[in-house]
């Protein structure tokens, strides 16, 4: 079951999204404020499915001298959360029919796991406002589940994990394709060491999902870093600031009246002659 779920997550929360765009489609009359809840769910969602569901596979050939012991197409599938060194294939020794088993190198499960982390708790945060506002969202103005100042904070954390989780991965990616270079895991075969024995590459991973995985993860640091500010004014330190110098503005203008009331009275009584100087 926990497979399934696994191998099924992106479809799953696909059709979730789409079950909250059908119940918020009712109000019309909101749905231009609902915007940004679709794009950061929709950006969280590329973000862990181009990663969490990514499956590769590279082929190798070793040429013996022995062409019976040969081996042109060995396939080699690997997959999140690219814990490498569990992966393995059979490769001719070229020494009559014996095979060795061959492990690749390398554990990047960590970074792997961190992102997709990162980007499901996004998901999961900004569903749950859309579920119980919708038709607010939270870079926007303050919910009622939330307090304003709870959500800055969330918003400041999320920019902070989405940065570190896509840097952390972007290294990680770079780290995988390395391991999983044809060329690279070649070296890893006993056979191929021999001079006389041929090795090659019949083809390599696609990256084209992991690479848009790490796009996604940057955008999402963008968006969620780019609305901080409109976050901040709502909430009560921006507020109580704004409301403190407004009050000191009018207190000023009101001793300021004063002020000037005050002098009018002297000048009025100096020029009645009331105003009598010891």
């Amino acid at each position: 079951m926990l497979k399934w779920l696994i191998s099924h997550h992106a479809c799953i929360i696909t059709v979730s999204s789409w079950l909250i765009l059908r119940l918020t489609h009712k109000q019309a009359s909101t749905m231009t404020n609902l915007s940004p809840v679709f794009i950061s769910l929709f950006f969280a969602i590329f973000a862990f499915a181009t990663c969490g569901g990514y499956s590769g596979q590279l082929r190798v050939s070793v040429d013996c001298m022995e062409k019976a012991s040969s081996n042109l197409s060995i396939g080699i599938d690997f997959f999140y959360p690219f814990r490498l060194h569990q992966v393995s294939f059979e490769a001719p020794v070229c020494e009559g029919m014996r095979r060795e088993r061959v492990f690749l190198i390398g554990d990047y499960s960590s970074s792997a796991e961190f992102f997709v982390t990162i980007a499901v708790f996004a998901f999961l945060y900004v569903r749950l406002l859309a579920r119980h506002s919708a038709a607010v969202y939270v870079y926007t103005v303050c919910l009622f589940s939330l307090p304003c100042n709870q959500d800055f904070v969330v918003t400041v954390v999320f920019s902070f994990m989405w940065l570190v989780s896509s840097s952390a991965w972007a290294k990680a990616l770079s780290d995988v394709k390395l391991a999983t270079d044809p060329d690279e895991v070649q070296l890893l075969i006993s056979a191929c060491k021999v001079q006389t024995n041929k090795c090659g590459s019949v083809h390599g991973p696609r990256w084209s999902g992991l690479n848009t995985s790490v796009v996604f993860g940057f955008l999402n640091f963008v968006l969620w870093a780019g609305n901080i500010w409109f976050v901040f004014k709502e909430t009560s330190w921006h507020k109580g600031a704004s409301s403190y110098t407004s009050l000191k503005h009018a207190q000023g203008i009101h001793l300021h009246g004063k002020n000037d009331i005050s002098t009018a009275v002297i000048i009025n009584r100096v020029n009645s002659g009331l105003f009598v100087q010891n």
